[in-house]
């Protein structure tokens, strides 16, 4: 749910509350803004006073997420995309009929009647970076479930805004198909973290002690991928 809250300096503050089944309030700063995790019975006027207390530290974070924000990918002929971490160019050209998207190293090619709608162009390209995500990350977590030594989890696309991936209590593995653009050693790491979470559903010591016996540089890992995030959310 989206609020608005008025500091005492007259600036206001935008942001989303998702209640939860937690006992602190934890604030994160999304590509979509200010998202607040807080326990089910929590006040809404001590949410109100947390956010004015922190205010300094939000707004300088949501500063930083502007200018560090990518423009809007533009669905045409010529223009840039990503894929494991290198530049593709996006090739489109007239046919008569609606062919296959053709990849070669650098190229990204769409052959079709109407080559020159945006949305059309969109919904394909986006199709084609689904399918192969979910082929490269079906290979990349039965690569480290068996280094893990566990069973590969069953595994399903995500298209969230605000996090890479989850795993749940049935053990089943969402990954963010975007994550199709990230270099290999950063997927590899999301991949690794959520396979950790079969052992330890939490974030605590023992979670990370996980974490680094199947990837051990995951600390560098883990901040390229902020680094990398607003990159991978053009599309």
């Amino acid at each position: 749910m989206s609020h608005t809250i008025k500091l005492p300096s007259g600036e206001q503050i935008h942001y989303t509350l998702e209640r939860r089944q937690r006992r602190t309030v934890g604030l994160k700063i999304t590509q979509d803004g200010l998202v607040i995790h807080a326990p089910k019975r929590i006040v809404q006027s001590y949410l109100e006073s947390l956010i004015v207390l922190k205010a300094d530290w939000i707004l300088k974070k949501l500063e930083a997420r502007s200018a560090n924000q990518q423009q809007p990918m533009q669905w045409q002929d010529g223009n840039q995309l990503l894929l494991l971490g290198n530049p593709i160019i996006l090739v489109t050209k007239p046919d008569i009929r609606s062919r296959a998207v053709e990849y070669t190293p650098g190229f990204l090619a769409l052959a079709m009647p109407n080559h020159d709608e945006p949305r059309v162009i969109e919904r394909k390209v986006l199709q084609w970076y689904k399918k192969q995500a979910l082929t490269d990350f079906s290979r990349r977590l039965s690569l480290f479930a068996t280094k893990l030594g566990v069973p590969t989890p069953p595994l399903f696309l995500s298209n969230a805004r605000s996090r890479w991936g989850s795993c749940n209590s049935r053990k089943e593995i969402r990954l963010n198909w975007r994550l199709l653009q990230a270099p290999p050693h950063i997927i590899n790491y999301v991949v690794c973290h959520e396979l950790a979470h079969l052992k330890e559903m939490n974030h605590s010591a023992k979670f990370w002690a996980v974490v680094a016996s199947i990837f051990p540089d995951y600390k560098a890992a883990e901040k390229e991928l902020k680094a990398w995030s607003p990159k991978l959310h053009v599309i």
